[in-house]
């Protein structure tokens, strides 16, 4: 038997035997993508974010890389931080979190940016009241830890981006 999975748009078949892997073990050490990050090693930082894509839903769902099992990826589409950034440019989510010094270490921006993106496109896909968008934003980011910035930078740079694709407004990510 084999794990199949797709990372970054590359297709990749997995020996059965190495189910018990980590997602992030494989991304560090099969195929040298370390921009996502390990920190707590049992998934309560949420540094190590990716995006999982299943076939029969449109809205990518924010995976734990550290304590995610390859056996469970069968069939995935995974996307890290190396796939935002387009031709060098970032993308609207990395630009907003650069514009609103939301970085300090960096650490764990990797895992606010993918959490980030896919709350944003979850957003899109489904709209939520006005009085309901600081709520949403927190479920969906309020888990991530930030040893630096005490969040509202990341806060500011989401609300904004949130609020804009909560009004409708195209913005490609």
């Amino acid at each position: 038997m084999t794990i199949r999975l797709t990372v970054n748009g590359t297709a990749h078949e997995i020996p059965d035997s190495r189910g018990t892997d980590t997602l992030l073990d494989f991304l560090h050490d099969d195929l040298n993508l370390t921009g996502t990050k390990f920190c707590c090693g049992i998934g309560v930082c949420r540094a190590c974010t990716v995006q999982v894509s299943e076939p029969l839903n449109p809205v990518p769902t924010p995976t734990i890389s550290c304590s995610t099992a390859l056996a469970t990826l069968n069939g995935t589409e995974v996307s890290t931080i190396e796939s935002v950034a387009r031709d060098g440019q970032p993308d609207p989510v990395q630009q907003a979190f650069l514009d609103a010094f939301a970085f300090q270490c960096g650490y764990c921006a990797p895992g606010f940016v993918m959490a980030a993106r896919m709350f944003l496109m979850g957003l899109r896909a489904q709209p939520v009241p006005e009085d309901q968008l600081e709520s949403a934003m927190m479920d969906a980011m309020g888990t991530h830890i930030c040893r630096c910035t005490g969040y509202v930078r990341y806060f500011d740079a989401l609300r904004s981006l949130a609020t804009s694709i909560n009004a409708g407004e195209a913005i490609e990510l």
